[in-house]
């Protein structure tokens, strides 16, 4: 069966029409426009999927930010704010007349990776977003763990030092407020005095700079590890274009993994840009 997958972005609606076997035969991208309300936003998406749609039978999966609450069925922890409270899938499904499926960008992320990017071929696979936030998605079996509450993955607000930083979430200490990437600059502004983008501080960073990055990003994802065990590890957003993740900062993971042998592996995507789009369009295949 085809399939469809729309990346919801707060710059871009990307969208791609797969055949069965996962190979692209087509693809299209529009402005979001978000400035122009949420009904735009909902006519956009639907023009999409028409413009894509050649095939009656073919599913339909929705990459968003922010997710959908499972009690009330409307969006939550967007940064697309016109969408957060809105029935986004159920306004899509009776615009379209077909149901559709949609997960937020770290699950979408994740399951693309395990499915065709870099985490293919491993039963558990835990995918990261270090980007302007710090979010994860839990891939077993090729299908995605959400959890009771369907939280499965956000290790972006596990507390890393008690009492720290505050965090947008409304707690402090988050991950997120010390190893995104908003967050990094900031301490790199704190202690320099001056402003660049992490993949430029990275590339010759202050000591001590390298030295919190390492040991936070050690201890948050060990504790990841710890529980969950996966596979693998895959990194994506553009925090993980920083090298020593891979050197430094996995060495510092291995250290405080509770097991005398911590091998897990942790590597760099492989599907960049297109990861979200793969992945809304692979969630029909993902119960």
């Amino acid at each position: 069966m085809q399939k469809i997958g729309i990346d919801l972005g707060g710059t871009k609606i990307e969208g791609v029409l797969l055949n069965a076997e996962g190979q692209e035969i087509k693809r299209n991208r529009v402005s979001t426009k978000s400035e122009e309300g949420y009904d735009a936003i909902v006519g956009r998406i639907c023009d999409m999927v028409l413009d894509l749609k050649d095939d009656p039978e073919i599913t339909i999966g929705i990459c968003t930010p922010g997710t959908i609450d499972p009690t009330s069925g409307r969006m939550k922890n967007s940064n697309t704010v016109c969408l957060i409270d809105q029935p986004l899938k159920e306004d899509i499904e009776d615009e379209i007349g077909q149901n559709i499926f949609m997960e937020n960008d770290a699950n979408c992320f994740a399951l693309a990776e395990a499915v065709m990017g870099a985490g293919k071929g491993h039963k558990v696979v835990f995918g990261v977003i270090l980007g302007t936030g710090v979010g994860g998605g839990i891939i077993i079996n090729g299908n995605i763990h959400h959890g009771r509450a369907h939280i499965a993955g956000e290790w972006g607000h596990h507390t890393l030092y008690p009492g720290g930083r505050k965090c947008y979430c409304g707690q402090t200490g988050c991950v997120e407020a010390y190893i995104s990437g908003p967050a990094l600059e900031a301490r790199y502004n704190e202690l320099t005095g001056d402003k660049k983008i992490v993949t430029e501080i990275a590339e010759n960073p202050p000591e001590e700079w390298k030295e919190e990055l390492i040991e936070c990003f050690g201890i948050a994802l060990s504790n990841v590890i710890n529980i969950l065990d996966p596979d693998v590890v895959v990194l994506g957003g553009g925090v993980s274009k920083c090298d020593l993740l891979y050197t430094e900062g996995a060495a510092s993971v291995h250290q405080h993994v509770f097991s005398p042998i911590s091998d897990t592996p942790i590597i760099q995507h492989a599907l960049g840009d297109s990861a979200g789009v793969y992945g809304a369009a692979w969630l029909g295949e993902s119960s």
